[in-house]
């Protein structure tokens, strides 16, 4: 049975957002949040060691993992926040990010500059929060 949407708006009075919303608003239902994911195997390596765009893909790859094991997926998630290390990976970071979100409504997201990650290698970390009818 279907209920209320999220509904994901961009007023008119704000700047046209690069492939995020400004707001989301969400009915009752379930939450889950993410921790921030790293470009981070199973087995506890880091993953493209100065490579934003295999960093980007495995951190979207392990939130994948993440959502799914809450019984999420990412047309259920209503917002990112992004650490990064440097803003210069952000547009590789977008476009891996397109790969994954539905780009028709877009999450709500914040970037935040951060001087260093748990590992000295990582250049990202990432968190999500999904929501579930």
């Amino acid at each position: 049975m279907a209920g209320p949407s999220p509904l994901f708006a961009s007023p008119d009075d704000l700047f046209s957002p690069p492939g995020y919303s400004h707001v989301v608003t969400i009915p009752a239902g379930r939450l889950v949040w993410t921790a921030g994911q790293i470009a981070m195997n199973a087995d506890g390596s880091v993953v493209g060691v100065g490579d934003w765009e295999a960093q980007a893909r495995l951190v979207f790859e392990n939130l994948t993992r993440a959502l799914e094991a809450a019984g999420a997926g990412w047309s259920d998630v209503v917002k990112l926040t992004y650490y990064v290390v440097d803003i210069s990976g952000l547009a590789t970071i977008r476009g891996v990010r397109d790969d994954f979100v539905d780009r028709t409504q877009p999450p709500t997201s914040t970037l935040v500059q951060v001087a260093g990650l748990a590992y000295p290698d990582l250049l990202l970390e990432v968190e999500a929060v999904a929501w579930l009818r």
